[in-house]
């Protein structure tokens, strides 16, 4: 019996934050050897950071990434350690994974298959490694074996799959298999989206039972660059059985999730397999053998205990999910611009109510992890001076009102509500007389009168953008970061005011559809979180139509009465920029689904979103950073492009009116 201790990492790196990416790497590799680990898999580009972007063509950054390395190496003594970094190789930069044997590089695998799709954009930056070659590549007067590889290590032979290389069809792992390989690990820099975790789940279980090894998936953890979420997500599955699972998005640096394994069983499980038919000899060059001893595992072979947690297996398992992806996201996100807090423009709706509890959750969540003074110092604060939760989020959280005639005492009610039950500072500003002042002045200057008849648009953003200085003034002087409020339905049809309620510096929710986020008001009012719970104070959130509140008040403005119920825009917006179908096609599928609304009804709504659609892509274009958190997401810079100046679908429209008749 050969047991073996494996072990996989995640770590919350920062794109170019080289000491703070080093400490990670070395508080992973310390937790490992405090679990007597031989074996451990850290995540791809670790040492750099994956969100890089053009900075890995400086070739500064492609030698930081080495001197890292080489700065970590000597930790991996008495071990075996992988970790991810990018390199040049004539001319070129290649994604790889180094392996470190004893305290000593033993070599360089480079990944085979780039991810250039959806937010993915790798070929941008990295070249492919082509199948089965190799290549002596020297650097700093060393010489190491680079390409596609297998390292035989003490007898135990190890092969990698490098994040895309295991989800296309022609993966590495077969071929590895096919070798003989006791471990294939995975460095991943897998991002977060709804569902995704049972997807990466069963593929680590498959590959270890199709390729008869033990197969490590390593990934990164926690708002890495600004708009991506990585889960951490660490998992360790051998001959079909998993074994391991780390914490899913943890406020940690680092974790590591072990477990034993029994080379011996793993090696005669993938020789009853029929079906198996390893290569008899290697390809010449691809093996790179390393003499090393380690001492096996002190411990007797069992699985791990491995358990979701409970909020994994209720009925709202995504509400659980956005809260705590979102509230990884937003703490990171402050943490690593060191700025001091969040300001909110509150206005008693209910995209800046959910702005405000998912800045609750966030602390909160953090807080029951880690505790309230390792939360207080990476956040900048004196420990001793904050006492419990609500003292902190006093500090963190300004929530602001701002009202105008058009405002009513229900949304002034149920914003101070809301930022009392968070425990944020609450102020109130009257801003209608900033209102009243440029509208004097431009009707002045156009010599009329500006009235709701000829200047309805007009005067219902002056309200937005008045809004907005003193909001940034106070954000100014707290050091604050200010949040947007503008959720994906609205950025969908440009239902919002550019300088106005698109205000901030980042925009949490413009990943996620109005409906949704509707819904998740109502699951945080009756329940919340595991472990924090709900927010009972808004009830005077739900209780209201959502409504800008820019016309007067006795116009009964309201969202929807604007646009079009938010379940058919939502609809709409999934078949139109998600499944890219034509107008026609939209209709013909919801057709099918809102038999009710009439052929008249249903072309209204189409026409509507498609012309809002084109004629706002500079809108998406000016938000603010957003967080990824599905295959729907509209930003352009991560996910979905769409021309500034188009022809708006005219075409398409016109001749979906002639086959209805209308």
């Amino acid at each position: 019996m050969q047991l073996i201790k494996v072990a996989a990492a995640a770590v919350n790196q920062t794109p170019l934050a080289w000491d703070q990416n080093q400490a990670n790497i070395r508080r992973a590799i310390s937790l490992a050897r405090a679990q007597d680990v031989t074996l451990l898999c850290l995540p791809e580009l670790c040492t750099s950071g994956y969100g890089c972007e053009d900075s890995f063509h400086s070739r500064g950054v492609i030698e930081q990434a080495w001197r890292v390395l080489t700065e970590v190496a000597p930790a991996s003594a008495g071990m075996i350690v992988t970790l991810g970094l990018p390199i040049v190789h004539r001319a070129a930069v290649y994604n790889a994974a180094a392996l470190l044997v004893d305290g000593k590089i033993a070599g360089l695998v480079a990944k085979r298959f780039l991810a250039g799709d959806g937010i993915h954009y790798e070929p941008r930056w990295f070249r492919a490694w082509p199948e089965g070659k190799t290549a002596d590549w020297r650097h700093d007067g060393a010489r190491y074996r680079l390409g596609d590889l297998m390292f035989e290590v003490g007898g135990l032979r190890i092969g990698f799959e490098i994040c895309e290389d295991a989800w296309v069809p022609n993966r590495p792992g077969g071929r590895l298999a096919g070798q003989g390989a006791d471990f294939i690990l995975n460095l991943s820099a897998s991002h977060f989206a709804f569902g995704r975790h049972e997807h990466r789940r069963r593929l680590v279980i498959e590959a270890s039972r199709a390729f008869g090894t033990t197969y490590i998936y390593a990934n990164l953890l926690g708002n890495e660059s600004g708009r991506v979420i990585y889960g951490g997500d660490t998992l360790i599955a051998s001959c079909g059985t998993l074994l391991a699972a780390g914490p899913r998005f943890g406020f940690e640096s680092a974790y590591v999730s072990s477990c034993v394994v029994d080379v011996d069983a793993t090696r005669l499980y993938h020789a009853r397999t029929a079906s198996f038919q390893p290569t008899v000899e290697d390809p010449p060059g691809s093996v790179v053998e390393v003499a090393a001893e380690f001492a096996r595992a002190r411990v007797e072979l069992g699985a791990s205990a491995v358990r979701d947690p409970a909020w994994a297996r209720e009925r709202d398992w995504k509400f659980e999910e956005f809260t705590r992806a979102e509230g990884l996201a937003l703490y990171d996100y402050l943490r690593k611009s060191r700025l001091r807090g969040f300001v909110i423009s509150l206005s008693g709706g209910a995209d800046s109510a959910a702005c405000a509890c998912l800045v609750y959750y966030a602390i909160a969540l953090a807080v029951r992890e880690r505790g309230l003074a390792p939360v207080c110092t990476a956040l900048g604060y004196d420990p001793k001076a904050i006492t419990s939760l609500p003292a902190l989020m006093r500090r963190l959280l300004t929530c602001v009102y701002q009202a105008t005639r058009n405002s009513s005492e229900t949304t002034r009610a149920a914003a101070e509500a809301v930022a009392t039950a968070v425990g944020a500072d609450y102020l109130e500003l009257d801003v209608d007389a900033l209102v009243e002042g440029y509208t004097s002045m431009v009707s002045a200057a156009l010599r009329r009168p500006l009235t709701w008849e000829r200047d309805d648009i007009a005067l219902q953003n002056i309200q937005a953008r008045a809004r907005a200085p003193g909001v940034w003034m106070i954000a100014n002087i707290r050091h604050a970061l200010l949040l947007a409020t503008s959720n994906r339905s609205e950025a969908a049809v440009g239902y919002a005011t550019m300088d106005g309620d698109t205000s901030g510096s980042l925009s949490p929710i413009a990943g996620i559809d109005k409906a949704t986020l509707r819904e998740w008001l109502r699951w945080a009012e009756a329940e919340g979180p595991e472990g924090v719970g709900p927010i009972p104070a808004l009830r005077t959130i739900n209780a209201q139509q959502p409504t800008a509140e820019l016309r007067p008040q006795e116009e009964g403005q309201t969202d929807e009465g604007d646009l079009m119920p938010y379940a058919i825009l939502d609809a709409i917006e999934r078949a139109a920029i998600r499944d890219k179908l034509p107008p026609r096609d939209c209709y013909r599928r919801l057709r099918a689904s809102h038999e009710q609304l009439s052929k008249a009804t249903l072309f209204a709504y189409i026409e509507r979103f498609f012309k809002l659609w084109s004629r706002n892509q500079w809108k998406r274009e000016r938000y603010a950073p957003s967080f990824h958190l599905d295959d729907e997401n509209l930003d352009p810079k991560t996910w979905c492009r769409f021309p500034i100046l188009s022809g708006g679908f005219r075409r398409e429209l016109e001749e979906l009116r002639g086959e209805l008749g209308l």
